[in-house]
């Protein structure tokens, strides 16, 4: 896009009183109760189920490091909702909405730090299940708390720095005078679309972005259950093989989710962006697969049904000691 009628270059001396404003679901007003409603009942779900998962994780004494990671991995979910779905709600509640540049960058930042830490740990999980398959008797050796915690560390702080890097890349771009974002939230190719430049200078920043946040990730997973694969290849018991197996299958699930959207969003050129198709696969990824996370681990993880069966069994044990001392006081 030419750089007539652009803005000043200086971005960031305008930060203060510059606005972007966020169309939403403008072309969608006749569904606007019924998506707000719609949207409003599952983030409450997505919110009480994360939370559940990342309590009860809390609350176990002995966490082996799957669950450490999957208790990190819930906290990201909880965060990484709260960034964008209120403001999508906002958006089907009055329409399209104004955000400040410096609101719009510090959604961006969060959306992608978050984001990014999310594929970090799908790697440190996928380590953690080459680890328990391929080398069992040195697990606990391997695995151990200081490791866990290193590794939680790194994800974040290493997301954190590249979503920085990335989103003062794309801010300090100019921006052409429509300020419209076709969007419910700053997501970084639809304020791409607004900055007034040829080629692709402007997705340099988000190529690289993509490198670090999304490939290099991918490449460890990949390496790791290739290494599992190959360990699995050579146990003949059908026994052992599912039971390793198990182990691995929710996992895989959540990586599938995370990264089939993310590289159908992120990993093309500027060129193809379709508004309406990305705001439906956004919806996709913020909504759906932050509610799929609990169901899926809920269901497949022996822990966490053994831990939340053993939360409402207190919870029901602590019920009738209050009923039981109630009477007493009655009597």
């Amino acid at each position: 896009m030419p750089c007539e009628g652009c803005m000043e270059r200086d971005n960031v001396s305008r930060g203060a009183t510059m606005e972007f404003i966020l169309l939403g679901f403008s072309e969608l007003l006749h569904l606007r109760v019924l998506l707000f409603f719609t949207f409003l009942i599952v983030h409450l779900v997505t919110l009480a189920g994360n939370m559940m998962i990342f309590i009860a994780v809390v609350m176990e004494p002995s966490r082996p490091p799957m669950l450490f990671f999957l208790g990190q991995l819930s906290a990201v979910e909880l965060c990484y909702t709260l960034v964008i779905v209120p403001k999508a709600l906002l958006s089907l509640a009055v329409g399209s909405s104004p955000i400040s540049m410096l609101g719009c960058a510090t959604q961006m930042h969060f959306f992608v730090a978050l984001g990014g830490a999310e594929c970090f740990l799908l790697a440190a999980m996928a380590y953690d299940r080459y680890v328990a398959v391929c080398q069992p008797l040195r697990y606990a050796a391997l695995m151990g708390e200081g490791l866990c915690l290193r590794l939680a560390l790194a994800c974040a702080l290493g997301a954190f720095t590249v979503a920085l890097g990335l989103t003062v890349a794309v801010f300090r771009l100019p921006f052409c005078q429509s300020r419209r974002i076709d969007h419910f939230f700053c997501d970084v190719p639809a304020v791409l679309r607004l900055a007034c430049t040829q080629g692709y200078a402007a997705e340099l920043a988000l190529l690289a972005a993509c490198v670090l946040l999304l490939l290099l990730p991918f490449l460890l997973i990949l390496a790791s259950y290739l290494c599992i694969a190959v360990a699995l290849s050579g146990v003949t018991s059908p026994v052992g093989r599912g039971k390793a197996f198990s182990t691995c299958i929710s996992h895989l699930a959540i990586t599938l989710l995370h990264y089939g959207c993310a590289t159908f969003i992120y990993i093309r050129p500027k060129s193809s962006y379709s508004p309406a198709r990305d705001k439906v696969v956004s919806l996709v990824y913020t909504n759906v697969t932050p509610l799929m996370y609990p169901l899926i681990y809920s269901l497949r993880n022996k822990e966490i049904r053994g831990i939340l069966r053993k939360m409402l069994r207190k919870k029901k044990i602590g019920e009738l000691g209050y009923h039981q001392s109630c009477d007493v006081c009655v009597w």
